[in-house]
This record gives structure tokens, C-alpha cells and sequence, in this order.
């Protein structure tokens, strides 16, 4: 599966373009899921080592399409986790496995707050087009509009991640929508460097994005820079 979690895992080699047929057939079923959590001061070293270690083991489960691990840039202690998984068998076998609950009962005192998890499916999606590097930024961004606008807001994260896809730097633009939650967007995005994100926060369509999704949030809009682990 040639999604945003294998790119981000290194096989970034996507094409600025729809999904072809085959792999948006395969899309249809997948189920993502994206999750939250924020490490206590002094054990940042310590969530950061397990949350390493589980996407090492999950990409091995069968099923799986893809877990990578974020750190928030600026917040070193917040962590974004994404998962990929082949359909929701595949993802609900990995949940209930003896593996899942260690890491559960490993890295839970460790936190904050309980691990914030949020299920999806692929909206959105292009296949891998540029390599990352070390100066590769990660964009995560939590588009919440009321329900009367979300089919506009539909259109418009559309219309954004294919004009997006084209700009300068781009390495990566998908956008997933929460599990029974059709007004709730989630957009990932790679770029070279911050200088090509800078660069695109001020090109004509997102600033056309920004201007027309503004009234119809439900919520403040919610965009975290991280790099990879």
C-alpha cells in the first residue's frame, strides 16, 4: 500500500497525482489511524524508545501498510503516531494482541494524559513522489468544520492537497476523514525543508483555503510541525 505511512517511512517515491484505480481500490477498505500523546518532562527519552520499538513490531503484523512516529517540533514531549492497516481485521487483531497491551502498560505511566486515538479512513490520498531527508518537515493538520459545511469543506481539502501536491517542495499531501465524524478532516503533509512549508503558507491556494474554510470551522484550526523519528 503506496500511502502516506509508507512514504513516511522512507519509501517516498510518490507522484504529485490521483491515486491510480488499483490503488485506490485497495485505499477503500484500509483504515488509518492517527494518535496523540505527550510524554512527562523527564521521560521524553523514554516514550520516544517505545514508541520506536512498537513501530518496529507493527510493521511486521499482518495487515499492516505502513506505522511511523512524529515529534512535534518546538514540543519535543508530543507525539503524533500513525497507523496503517489493511482493513479493520487486520487492525482490530493488532489491537487485541499481547504485544499491544505491553506496549500499553509500558508507555501509560509514561504519559501526560491517555494516548488520544482516532480512526480514519483515506479521503484524499496520492501516491509516494520525492525522498525524504533529515531536514524534511511533517505537517498535521486538524480541519473541524460544523456539519452543515461538510461538503464544502470536503471540496475545498480537496481542491488544497491537489493544488498542494504541485508546489515546490511538496514531498507528500493526504488528507483522511474521521471514522463517523464526516465534518472531521485530518491533512498530512511532508515539504523538503520549513522553508518550502514557509514558502507554501503563502501560496494562492492555501491562502484561498484559509479564507474559505475560516467561517465554516467548528473549531480553531489545529496545525503541528514534527519531524520523524
Amino acid at each position: 500500500m503506496r500511502t502516506l505511512f509508507a512514504a513516511i517511512i522512507g519509501i517516498m517515491t510518490m507522484v504529485a497525482a490521483p491515486l491510480s484505480s488499483a490503488v485506490a481500490a485497495e485505499a477503500a477498505g484500509s483504515v488509518y489511524i492517527v494518535a496523540y500523546c505527550e510524554a512527562a518532562a523527564p521521560d521524553v527519552a523514554k516514550v520516544a524508545g517505545e514508541l520506536r520499538q512498537q513501530a518496529l513490531a507493527s510493521r511486521q503484523q499482518p495487515g499492516n501498510i505502513g506505522f511511523t512516529v512524529l515529534q512535534e517540533i518546538g514540543r519535543p514531549s508530543r507525539f503524533a503516531v500513525f497507523e496503517g492497516w489493511r482493513d479493520a481485521a487486520a487492525l482490530e487483531a493488532q489491537r487485541t494482541s499481547p504485544g499491544n497491551a505491553a506496549f500499553r502498560d509500558k508507555l501509560n505511566p509514561l504519559l501526560v494524559g491517555p494516548l488520544e486515538i482516532r480512526e480514519h479512513h483515506g479521503f484524499s490520498l496520492a501516491t509516494p513522489h520525492a525522498k525524504s531527508s533529515a531536514e524534511a518537515v511533517y505537517v498535521v493538520t486538524h480541519v473541524d468544520v460544523f456539519p452543515a459545511g461538510k461538503d464544502q469543506a470536503a471540496a475545498l481539502v480537496t481542491a488544497l492537497a491537489e493544488a498542494n501536491r504541485k508546489l515546490p517542495g511538496n514531498l507528500m499531501f493526504d488528507v483522511l476523514q474521521v471514522e463517523g465524524h464526516p465534518n472531521h478532516f485530518t491533512l498530512v503533509q511532508a515539504w523538503r525543508d520549513r522553508k518550502a512549508f514557509d514558502d507554501s503558507l503563502m501560496a494562492a491556494s492555501t491562502r484561498d483555503f484559509r479564507q474559505k474554510i475560516t467561517p465554516l470551522e467548528g473549531a480553531l484550526y489545529d496545525e503541528r510541525l514534527y519531524a520523524a523519528l
